[in-house]
């Protein structure tokens, strides 16, 4: 069966607060998607909406499709991850393997035994008594094992150290590789996993700014930099994200399509047009008055 994802016009309201606002976009299998917001912009509203915990105001989800709200069949499929509170569980990492034996049809406790291994997770310690960072490692070892088609990690990953996050972020590649599904990483760690990206949704006051494949956000992301008056007439027109000035030299981050005959100009007026990693271009598009949205796009 096919689980791709189709999102349309989908708005959530809280009381009176439209938390996200008329979002359509589909999730293909085979793909990691980043979903990138700052604090607020409806990140995990949103995979709350997708795991089925709760229904849209107004708009459709499909999951293979079919509606996954209260069906057993897709949500079986879906495996949502996120930071647990585990003080009163006193139950064993070998038992949480049960229940995902029982309840996950694609569950590999083979795989999630050597991952307890791969992450030191002592099986026959009461979870409780777990450190935060073992306790996210369990978290993530549940979710790449489930093998779910649609596997969802939510900020799971925040409490681990960074060898341990190294870890994961080796894991989901080599894992996706072996069983390839629909993997969403929700996370503020931008910089550290960009490279694990193949598309990237980003959130912006509860708006979908951004809809596309890692690779075009970056080309359309730029830094031109050298005398200011040149690079001033480089950019006019264009949509500036940031300036940073020393002396007579200026640089200016831009994001748009830059025109082979605009490189050509760039060479001419000895002006360096550099690359813009996603962390930036996502710290600056998100920089910007509520009610911009339109211009950003």
């Amino acid at each position: 069966m096919n689980f791709d994802v189709e999102v349309t016009n989908v708005s959530m309201n809280y009381k009176d607060f439209e938390v996200l606002k008329d979002l359509s976009f589909s999730l293909e299998q085979g793909l990691i998607y980043g979903l990138i917001g700052r604090n607020g912009a409806g990140k995990t509203t949103l995979l709350s909406l997708l795991s089925s915990f709760m229904e849209p105001s107004s708009g459709t989800i499909k999951i293979g499709g079919e509606d996954p709200f209260e069906n057993r069949k897709i949500m079986a499929n879906v495996s949502y991850i996120y930071e647990t509170d585990y003080s009163y569980e006193y139950e064993k990492v070998k038992d949480y393997f049960d229940f995902s034996e029982r309840y996950r049809p694609n569950f590999d406790r083979q795989y999630a035994m050597e991952l307890a291994t791969r992450f030191k997770l002592p099986l026959d310690k009461p979870i409780h008594k777990f450190s935060n960072g073992m306790q996210s490692a369990l978290n993530v070892t549940l979710g790449l094992a489930s093998r779910s088609m649609v596997t969802i990690f939510d900020e799971a990953y925040l409490s681990m150290d960074s060898p341990t996050r190294e870890v994961f972020y080796k894991e989901v590649l080599e894992e996706q590789a072996r069983y390839p599904r629909i993997m969403i990483l929700s996370t503020h760690l931008v910089s550290e996993m960009e490279y694990l990206f193949d598309h990237v949704l980003v959130l912006d006051s509860g708006y979908l700014l951004i809809d596309e494949p890692y690779d075009k956000i970056i080309s359309r992301g730029a830094s031109i930099t050298g005398d200011s008056s040149q690079v001033d007439e480089f950019v006019k027109g264009k949509n500036q994200l940031s300036t940073q000035q020393l002396g007579g030299t200026k640089s200016v981050m831009t994001y748009g399509e830059i025109s082979e005959s605009e490189y050509n100009l760039a060479e001419k007026l000895d002006l360096e047009i550099g690359p813009v990693s996603l962390h930036e271009l996502f710290i600056h598009l998100t920089n910007k008055e509520e009610g911009d949205h339109e211009s950003k796009r």
